[in-house]
């Protein structure tokens, strides 16, 4: 960070202060005494002194910014940096965003909307059907952390490699030789003979001595060649020779041949001899070549030194070299690619702070994406074949392959037996071989009426690849080991199950038995070919883990025999819970065969799928040969946690029989053999037709108009496990019903009787009807209806009276209408709901907007029912609720009515929260959200009646549980107000607007107003409440940032002023945590810099940024001017007065806030980094305050003289005393003030200098080391009596109090606070450093060096092995006084030295050795 030459100069300085300022001894003395006092305060007195000392700061009252910048609109225009005074127009905007879902269409049938009537389905389907709203900020990536910046350079992975002094001595032993290789320098090696330089006489032959030469270049770039005495050069060599100071290389052929001189800066030679010619002429190559490299180096830095970012000031200083004399267009493109290239090499300071390279994101925003379907995991089931051991050939002339004598059929689903449910919807799958699927005949024409496929997928599908699907997706949102895949098989029915699964348990000889088998299945095929029967079951695990991986090494188990008596689901999960026990299930009757299912995990890529409402994939290829895939509906338990916000249409209803008690009946005679078949009608009226909208079979339409569910043989009580699963209407009305028809099924195919007796396959045996709504409600769960003997048209009209009477038409009831059958329905639907609270809201709010007279009292009591909302259900139709209420919100006509609407909000995104489920909040905020039309007359604004809903709220007075809600989940409802702030501008062309007319006083003042209620919240509620409070400051300092955005910003300064208002010294640390963190978000913002207007104020005439009068310290008019810097440096110098867990959270805000400066691509030029600086020249005030309590000597080196800085025993304060008034010290003589300036910058020199050459071109020091060749024709006028002319802002101070702690800080304190001071002093301008000295008072100029001299100490390099032993927890080393901070360097002269020799007359002691 600092150089050799550096500390010279600063020991030079200090020398000519300590010869002239007596008072230094002065203020040792009364730092003594000081000393004593501190030793001997009370605890009672020091606490006493601390709270008398920290008084609140006044608040400085913030510029008109808004009239600001109108007044000065001509000067912003006319300044050449103007895009750091103005906002661009451009900002921020509102956009459209496509909806991007998985399929080839939108999921909502075409005409859904025309059908839809209720309220709530509407609204579902605008859900559904709507884009994303989003708002866009066009510079949003600058408003973040630095680590978060968009163009952040590629982080160091490696610093240039240089060898330094102080760990020469440590890699003595290594190769010389490969360090200098890999540096990819020239290298150089051989034996030469050198003349003997020290000989008094004339070089003769004698003199020349033998020697191995070593040519290595070093880690600055420059290049030594070491002799030794042999070829060892491990060793120490003999001596070098500095190329760095070599004027040339000429052949010398007078003393010896094959020799040659080189000429040194000092008018000294070295004189070489080779033992060739070729040697000779290689060797003067090589160095002539180095010689060359040296040249061009020096003269390009000499270049880079002298140029400027600006085009017009770079053509001015070069305008006078002789190669823009004769080629101006060639040294106008040398200037810019010479910039180009040291802009780009060059490293910026942050990257060298440990700070600046640590990967911290706590601070950045989640990502935030559409809402999307979601999925558990995905298993792909594969379907290969189901072969029995009894098999033949079923063709006629018996030529075909061996297949199965019969038709079986597969159907799949999942079964969770660790909370015994079925988890999955059924899969249909036929495996049957083509011959096999013959032997049925046609279905019949009441199942078949319905088209081949829905018209809607007429294009896409074909008809015959629907027909026999073979693979399947499961989704599975709770994976675990106890997950089973079930594959029930059925087959045509014949008889009893026992009876028809007994030749498929026997292994002997099976021929004979097949052909009887197969000649059964025949007749029974064609006779009973629409109806199936249970026969056998098997199923796997699916699952090793909870997480989800696959157990593909699992195969289904044996096939068992389906026990009549245990088909339910609930006989199932008995069943699979006794899977794992070898003794239970070896007692199952095995049917010999095997079930051929594989699984594997889904790819994303994969193409052909259909969902479950059999709507094709994007990626679906309507004349791929690749199988179709069916995705299976999964069933979510209703928990919310696992429930995502609906995104798709999706209404299916999934009925299932479940048993039927017919063993009492005596409405007919036989009833044994019962098959029910199922229909979904829209009308009770006789000649009414069934709706085609139940899901078909495999080999069968995609929809029927009826399902048939399994037939048990000879039982009068069957129980049934069949699924049917329904596509229901858009719009249900109170006509829909199921419908189910009972037949006696005969089953014996005997040819004795009459034909007319074989004919009769099925007898009607009862009718039972089942209305789908109840209340506006679908019927779910289970229901037990009776049977009726008939069914009379209008049936659906029949209620019972009381004493026996009734209405409608006569029914005749089975066992006089008891309720004889029990089924179950299950609703999958993203457009109705179960929810008897939301649909009560929703049947309200339908009813008032088409034109019922609303009434608040009856609203407020749907409001709070809605606190009784099932979570599952508020998760799941998320996006719709939240849109209705902020509906409900604006058109609200009574607070109580728009207060308990809030209140349902904080209520649902509580509940989200506390689910985990936050991310669905977020992106409704951001993609879903859409504020209503805005109509002045009709409706108000969201932000406006939400701001004022809150301010209720959070009153003393309200419901203190409803308030920490809001507290803690405040971001919600502040983002609200963002985006409907941005959408209400931009939809009523209000952004055209002056900031300061965009929006009424009442919403200015609801939003002062809600600042102010939410304070006390925050200040008060730290400790009880730590998060909720927490939450709400970071919240409303994200807003306060937004509003910067859209509102008068002058408003915006006050809020801010509000706030801090309520903060004061000596507050606890968590305060002052949430103080900085809301200060790091608010100066996070985009356009941070232009809201601290960097420019000229005065009065009269427009300024020129030329002519600006810098404030270097934090005056009133400076922190009125420059609102936001202004208040950051009066809160971290207050918080440097401060515990050390405080000062590090303040100093470090800051010095992020620097780097995001460096590292901010929009202002990488050196104006643009000059004109930030200027925003932060107070620092040097804020840091001259607390320069005592930077301790050096606990680090240094260097012998520091003790003169120099307080003496550090009075700061050795205990810590019940840490605060110390700082006294004034004497001012320096004019003449002594001018002359110190003078030698600082190079133009008072007594002395001449000297011509540069090469050596001095490479060394000219830059600004850093305050030395500059060029910098005197650039300094101001400069008059003594201007030296004290800081000296009257300084009673305003830095921080308004003269007392200050004087308890040293720490490293890491130090460090950082060091970091800013060196970035805003290599950003400043050369006027203003130099302005800066020449203003400056003695005292404030000698605490300016002492702060420099400490950044040398603080960041010097200490050497490799220091460093090792420091990571090792050995302690320090002893060092001697060589460099350690520079690379290796000898004999460096030129105008440097010459410089330094004037100070060097100055003390005798300040020598070179240091170095």
């Amino acid at each position: 960070m600092g150089c050799t030459t550096s500390v010279i100069l600063f020991k030079g300085i200090r020398t000519v202060f300590e010869r002239n300022c007596s008072y230094m001894c002065k203020q040792q003395g009364e730092s003594n005494a000081l000393e004593y006092t501190a030793y001997n305060w009370s605890k009672e007195d020091s606490d006493l002194l601390i709270s008398s000392c920290l008084a609140k700061p006044k608040l400085i009252e913030p510029l008109d910014y808004e009239n600001v910048i109108v007044q000065k609109k001509t000067q912003i225009l006319n300044d050449c940096l103007r895009e750091m005074l103005l906002f661009p127009y451009d900002d921020f905007q509102t956009a459209v965003l496509r909806r991007q879902g998985r399929y080839v269409r939108s999921t909502v049938p075409s005409n859904a909307e025309e059908e839809a009537q209720s309220l709530f389905v509407t609204e579902c389907i605008k859900t559904y059907n709507s884009d994303w709203h989003l708002v866009t900020y066009k510079y949003e990536d600058y408003s973040g952390d630095f680590r978060q910046l968009p163009s952040k350079l590629a982080k160091l992975d490696k610093l240039p490699v240089h060898v330094y002094e102080v760990d020469e001595e440590a890699d003595k032993d290594e190769d010389a030789a490969s360090l200098g290789s890999q540096k990819g320098g020239l290298t150089k090696h051989g034996w030469l003979y050198k003349g003997n330089m020290n000989s008094a006489i004339s070089v003769t032959m004698r003199s020349f001595k033998r020697r191995f030469f070593h040519l290595i270049q070093l880690g600055d770039g420059s290049y030594n060649l070491n002799f030794y005495k042999d070829e060892k050069i491990s060793k120490e060599p003999k001596g070098s020779i500095f190329l760095d100071s070599c004027m040339g290389v000429i052949q010398n052929n007078r003393v010896r041949r094959f020799a040659f001189e080189l000429k040194m800066q000092d008018k000294s030679s070295y004189l070489l001899a080779a033992d060739s010619e070729a040697e000779m002429e290689e060797w003067v190559t090589v160095l002539n070549k180095i010689l060359q490299l040296n040249f061009e180096a020096a003269m390009q830095e000499k270049r880079n030194g002298d140029a400027h970012e600006d085009d017009e000031q770079s053509k001015l200083e070069g305008s006078g070299s002789g190669l823009d004399s004769y080629l101006p267009e060639l040294a106008k493109s040398t200037r810019e690619a010479e910039i180009k290239l040291k802009s780009e090499s060059r490293v910026k300071l942050f990257y060298l702070d440990p700070d600046a390279q640590k990967l911290d994101f706590s601070s950045a925003e989640p990502e935030v994406k559409p809402f999307e379907e979601k999925f558990g995991k995905r298993i792909l089931v594969k379907c290969n074949d189901l072969s029995f051991n009894l098999q033949c050939c079923v063709a006629e002339n018996e030529e075909g392959p061996t297949t199965n004598v019969e038709p079986f059929f597969v159907t799949l689903s999942l079964f969770d037996i660790k909370y015994n449910r079925k988890i999955s919807a059924d899969f249909h799958v036929d495996l049957n071989h083509f011959s096999v699927r013959q032997m049925l005949a046609p279905t019949s024409p009441a199942l078949m009426n319905g088209s081949q496929s829905p018209p809607a997928f007429q294009d896409a599908l074909h008809a015959a690849a629907m027909q026999y699907p073979k693979q399947g997706i499961f989704s599975v949102t709770c994976p675990h080991p106890d997950i089973f895949l079930v594959a029930r098989i059925e087959k045509v029915l014949q008889g009893s199950i026992t009876h028809c699964a007994e030749p498929y348990m026997k292994s002997s000889d099976s021929s004979k038995v097949a052909q009887k088998v197969l000649k059964n299945a025949k007749q029974a095929c064609q006779r009973l070919g629409q109806y199936r029967m249970p026969f056998a079951w098997a199923a796997r695990t699916l699952f090793k883990d909870t997480s989800g991986n696959l157990d593909k090494n699992a195969r289904f188990s044996a096939i068992y025999r389906q026990d009549s008596n245990k088909l339910s689901n609930d006989d199932m999960l008995k069943l699979l819970a006794d899977f794992r026990k070898p003794e239970k299930m070896a007692k199952l009757p095995v049917i010999l065969g095997n079930l051929d299912i594989t699984i594997d995990n889904v790819s994303s890529d994969s193409p052909n799928y259909l969902n479950s409402s059999y709507i094709p994939m994007r990626q679906f290829e309507a004349c791929s040969k690749s199988p179709l895939t069916f995705e299976v509906e999964e069933f979510v338990p209703c928990i919310p946690r696992h429930t995502q916000p609906y995104t798709v249409y999706s209404n299916h209803l999934y009925v299932y029989p479940k048993y039927l008690k017919y063993d009492s009946q005596k409405s007919f005679a036989k009833a044994r053999n019962i098959a029910i078949c199922i229909e979904f009608k829209d009308s009770d009226e006789e000649d009414s037709q069934p709706l085609k909208c139940i899901y078909g079979r495999p080999g069968g339409p995609v929809f029927t108009r009826s399902a048939l569910a399994a037939v048990l043989h000879h039982q009068q009580n069957p129980e049934f496990y069949d699924e049917i699963k329904i596509e229901l209407p858009t719009q249900l009305h109170e006509k829909h019903h199921l419908l189910f028809t009972f037949f006696h099924v005969s089953c014996d195919n005997s040819t004795k009787g009459s034909t007319k007796k074989k004919d009769a396959v099925e007898t009607q045996v009862g009718y039972s009807w089942l209305p789908l709504l109840k209340d506006g409600r679908v019927l779910t769960n289970e229901q037990h209806i009776p049977v009726s003997a008939n069914l009379p048209s209008g049936y659906l009209g029949y209620q019972e009276l009381s004493m026996g009477r009734h209405y409608g038409p006569e029914i005749k009831w089975v066992e006089g209408g008891k309720p004889l059958l029990k089924i179950s329905t299950h609703l999958v639907s993203t457009v109705y709901t179960q929810d008897q609270h939301l649909h009560n809201f929703f049947q309200y709010c339908q009813k008032t907007e088409s034109g019922a007279q609303a009434s608040g009292n009856e609203l407020v009591k749907y409001l709070k029912s809605l606190h009784a909302m099932e979570g599952h259900v508020m998760i799941a139709f998320l996006p719709t609720i939240l849109n209705q209420l902020f509906r409900v919100l604006t058109r609200a006509t009574q607070e109580e009515v728009a207060v308990n609407v809030t209140r349902v909000i904080i209520h649902v995104v509580a509940q989200c929260h506390e689910e985990g489920l936050e991310s669905h909040l977020r992106s409704y905020v951001k993609f879903a959200y859409k504020a209503e039309p805005y109509i002045t007359s009709e409706y108000k604004t969201v932000h406006e009646e939400l701001t004022k809903s809150m301010t209720t709220i959070l009153k003393p007075s309200a419901d203190f549980l409803t308030s920490n809600k809001l507290l803690k989940y405040s971001w919600f409802f502040f983002d609200v107000l963002i985006k409907s702030m941005a959408q209400h501008l931009i939809e009523n062309s209000k952004v055209k607007l002056l900031r300061n007319q965009r929006f009424p006083a009442s919403y200015h003042h609801a939003v002062e107003t809600v600042v102010n209620m939410l304070m006390p919240h925050i200040t008060q509620k730290f400790r009880d409440n730590p998060e909720a409070s927490k939450n709400a400051n970071h919240s409303l300092a994200v807003f306060i940032k937004r509003c910067f955005t859209f509102m008068d910003r002058g408003f915006v300064f006050k809020q801010i002023n509000n706030y801090i208002s309520c903060f004061a010294p000596g507050d606890p640390k968590t305060l002052f945590e949430y103080k900085f963190e809301f200060l790091r978000v608010v100066c996070n913002h985009e356009h941070y810099i232009p809201l601290n207007l960097p420019m000229p104020f005065g009065k009269g005439r427009i300024q020129r940024y030329q002519d600006l009068q810098l404030d270097y310290s934090l005056t009133d008019e400076f922190c009125r001017n420059h609102f936001l810097v202004g208040l950051l440096l009066r809160e971290v110098g207050t918080a440097l007065q401060e515990f050390r867990e405080v000062r590090v959270i303040a100093i470090s805000m800051l010095k992020n806030l620097l780097i995001k400066h460096s590292f901010d691509d929009r202002y990488t030029s050196r104006s643009h980094q000059a004109r930030i600086a200027t925003l932060y020249l107070p620092l040097f005030g804020l840091l001259i305050e607390n320069v005592q309590r930077i301790n050096v000597r606990d680090v240094s080196p260097f012998p520091v003289n003790p003169g120099s800085i307080v003496k550090d025993e009075p700061l050795a304060i205990p810590a019940g005393n840490p605060l110390m008034t700082p006294q004034k010290g004497n001012t320096l003589d004019h003449s002594l003030h001018k002359d110190l300036l003078g030698a600082i910058s190079g133009i008072a020199s007594p002395y001449t200098a000297s011509t540069p050459n090469i050596n001095s071109v490479r060394n000219a020091e830059s600004r850093g080391s305050l030395i500059s060749t060029d910098s005197g024709s650039s300094l101001p006028d400069r008059n003594p009596e201007k030296s004290n002319s800081l000296d009257k802002h300084q009673q305003s101070g830095t921080l308004g109090n003269p007392v200050v702690r004087c308890d040293k800080l720490d490293q890491s304190e130090i460090k950082s606070l060091l970091m800013c001071f060196l970035y805003v002093l290599k950003s400043m301008s050369d006027d203003a450093l130099f302005t800066y000295w020449n203003k400056a008072s003695t005292a404030e100029l000698m605490d300016f060096f002492t702060i420099s001299e400490v950044c040398l100490h603080q960041f010097q390099y200490m050497g490799k092995r220091y460093i090792a032993r420091n990571q090792e927890g050995l302690g320090p080393i002893g060092h001697d006084r060589k460099s350690q901070t520079l690379p290796v360097s000898r004999n460096r002269t030129g105008m440097m030295h010459a410089r330094l020799q004037q100070l060097g007359s100055l003390d005798n002691s300040v020598t070179f050795n240091h170095m």
